[in-house]
């Protein structure tokens, strides 16, 4: 019991320094100071903590962070500043919850003290990137102060109850590490649609319709293209996600000669590529302007998911193309059919 308790305070201080060091400091120490809590012998290291210096350094810094992390852009150039410090700050409790143990045991402590901490840190500022493109401020404010109740919870919850906090955070941090990389794939996409949203030049851009693909997008089109015919048109794009299409999935949108009921999809998402057909028939077509981009957007009308393509501000012409000729294609006669009725006519 002894060594799960000692597993679940380091664990703990390490990921909540990944999230706000100063406010777990500064509680921690006043706590100790105060004696809201009794260190036993296994944390006495822990006892620095409660040194009035440390107590009102971590108390100023936490008050400044208090007002950084509610103003957006602000808080993810102060979380930019952290990257080092929290981990750094992790490691450090990580190693005073342990106390004087050996030397190769006190780097690998240190190392996955850091990690940890790090990898709480990188959600934390990975969510906050993602939050800072929308354009209101409550939520930045809403999701600080969730942060600072979290780590005060945390807390409490290491002191009350070790057994319970250790399996807490070793399933915060397994999710962390699966989340982490997503959160700043999305976040990455959301800056460089705000960044193209603000940085366009003046004036309405003509509409980019090609029908060459790059050579990966076309022999990653050529698999799906049984029939071997060619492309009525593409257009560069991103995907919207959903249950038929990858999130965010760099590539272009693509049409063939000859087969108006299905879309094609080529690109890259993440290391992997992805190439897709989508059948539109009966379906309808409609544009959705949104704050960092303009969607194409298909509905189907027989229960199917729906589909989107994402086009940046500049590309706003391209989009509105897009939808032009995927609603000419739902609505085109099929050639048999007018073949047909003309032949009528001439007997």
């Amino acid at each position: 019991m002894e060594t799960l308790q000692l597993l679940a305070t380091a664990l703990g201080f390490a990921t909540l320094a990944g999230i706000n060091l100063y406010l777990t400091v500064f509680v921690s120490g006043l706590a100790i100071h105060n004696g809201w809590v009794h260190l036993s012998a296994q944390y006495h290291q822990l006892q620095v903590l409660g040194e009035p210096a440390i107590i009102v350094v971590a108390g100023v810094l936490y008050a400044v962070e208090f007002f950084a992390d509610k103003i957006p852009g602000l808080d993810s150039a102060w979380d930019f500043v952290h990257t080092a410090i929290r981990p750094i700050g992790g490691a450090f409790l990580a190693l005073r919850t342990l106390g004087s143990t050996d030397v190769m045991v006190e780097i690998l402590v240190a190392l996955l003290g850091g990690g940890v901490a790090l990898t709480a840190h990188g959600a934390k500022a990975g969510t906050r990137l993602l939050v800072n493109a929308s354009p209101e401020p409550f939520s930045n404010i809403a999701l600080s102060t969730a942060e600072d109740v979290g780590v005060l919870g945390g807390l409490w919850l290491i002191h009350a109850h070790p057994a319970i906090a250790f399996v807490v955070f070793t399933c915060l941090v397994a999710t962390l590490l699966y989340v982490t990389p997503k959160l700043f794939r999305v976040a990455r996409v959301k800056l460089s649609l705000l960044w193209r949203k603000f940085s366009a030049a003046a004036g309405t851009k003509e509409a980019d319709l090609r029908a060459a693909l790059p050579a990966d997008a076309a022999i990653a089109l050529a698999e799906l293209n049984k029939s071997g015919a060619k492309p009525a048109w593409a257009a560069p794009c991103l995907t919207g996600g959903g249950r038929a299409q990858r999130l965010y999935a760099r590539g272009h949108l693509v049409a063939l000669e000859g087969e108006p009921s299905a879309v094609y999809f080529v690109g890259r998402h993440g290391w992997g590529k992805v190439a897709q057909r989508h059948e539109i028939a009966g379906a309808e077509v409609t544009r959705e302007s949104k704050f960092l981009s303009e969607n194409v957007v298909v509905y189907a009308t027989d229960g199917r998911p729906k589909l989107t393509w994402i086009f940046d501000r500049p590309s706003t012409p391209t989009a509105a193309a897009v939808a032009e000729k995927l609603t000419a294609q739902l609505t085109a006669k099929p050639v048999s059919l007018v073949l047909a009725t003309s032949s009528a006519k001439d007997l």
